[in-house]
């Protein structure tokens, strides 16, 4: 960064490296609601049709499925997640719960998507392009998920298996600059319902969609001690969502709920078709039943304290200079001491 001073006098140049400087969260989050939007994640718990299409619950593929999870634990890359305690079952066959240390800690590698312009108007259901266009920006977003808290407790839905930290990149990449990257929305199956008109547009169809490769990578204590590059887990693609963010946003304001400046959406996990991309350790690991191997000899179903998680995502086209989301990354610590 260079500042140059009037005619005749020397310029000075003012070097910044990432070691001195402070990425913070890049906007102040108003509200947070996660969505589930790959067939794939969803097709690996339930299976698949004669015609390979994944199984999914009938009201997966009728709307853009969300829940409302917590705005105030959503925090930027670099942000140690403490191991929460909880309530979990040891086995699914136990009579009763324990309360501990999560047993089965898990990431979910998603896109976010921060609300931008004027907040819409409480009542009144914006139109899909219209509601597409209040999309400000992008960024990676991980929202760690507990899973014997969750498997346990989620009658309603997630709850304190979500809500120990969501992090997310400190970069914000602007609708603006992911022009060339736009794709069309996923191509829906044949036996699939047809979208109902609220959830259609043309443009939407079009190019609602992203071209955004997706990488997760991990690194444990031991990496660490041997000098150790980060290790690839997951290698997708945004494309292979079902819904577009314009469904998502145009589906959640479709009751009259008003969003603004400051609402960040998740994508939800994204996965694509092949083994290698499983965005979560819940699918990797098929449920901790079936161990990965590391390079440094280390064996993993889900994390154990010390791993780091780092998310990474690039948008690339020929002819274009790639764009970069930023390093989405933080350390998983011990649970704190019962009480």
């Amino acid at each position: 960064m260079s500042f140059g001073g009037s005619a005749g006098k020397k310029s000075k140049t003012l070097l910044i490296s990432r070691k001195n400087v402070e990425l913070l969260l890049p906007v102040a989050v108003r509200q947070f609601t996660d969505f589930a939007t790959s067939t794939y994640h969803i097709g690996r718990f339930n299976g698949y049709t004669g015609h390979g299409n994944p199984k999914c619950p009938p009201v997966f593929r009728n709307l853009p499925v969300a829940y409302n999870s917590r705005a105030s634990s959503v925090a930027v890359d670099g942000t140690p997640l403490i191991r929460p305690n909880g309530q979990w079952k040891r086995k699914p066959e136990d009579s009763e719960p324990e309360y501990g240390a999560e047993p089965h800690q898990d990431y979910e590698l998603e896109v976010g998507a921060w609300f931008g312009g004027q907040s819409s108007t409480l009542g009144e259901p914006p139109a899909l392009d219209e509601a597409a266009a209040h999309i400000f920006g992008y960024c990676l977003l991980n929202d760690w998920s507990s899973r014997g808290i969750q498997f346990w407790e989620s009658m309603l839905g997630p709850f304190l298996s979500k809500s120990s930290l969501t992090t997310v990149s400190p970069w914000i990449v602007t609708a603006e600059a992911m022009a060339p990257f736009r794709a069309p929305a996923f191509e829906r199956h044949p036996e699939d319902p047809k979208l109902l008109d609220y959830l259609r547009s043309d443009v939407d169809q079009k190019e609602g969609h992203l071209d955004i490769e997706l990488d997760a990578f991990i690194v444990t204590s031991k990496m660490r001690q041997q000098g150790a590059a980060p290790f690839k887990i997951c290698s997708s693609n945004f494309k292979y969502l079902y819904w577009t963010f314009g469904q998502m946003f145009t589906h959640h304001m479709s009751n009259g709920c008003n969003l603004g400046p400051g609402d960040l959406i998740g994508s939800g996990t994204c996965s694509g078709p092949s083994d290698e991309m499983m965005a979560c350790l819940a699918e990797k690991s098929a449920l901790g039943t079936r161990p990965w191997h590391l390079p440094s000899g280390e064996t993993r179903t889900y994390f154990e304290d010390g791993d780091e998680v780092i998310l990474r995502g690039r948008a690339k086209r020929p002819g274009y200079v790639s764009i970069g989301f930023g390093n989405c990354s933080g350390r998983i610590h011990p649970a704190p001491s019962r009480q």
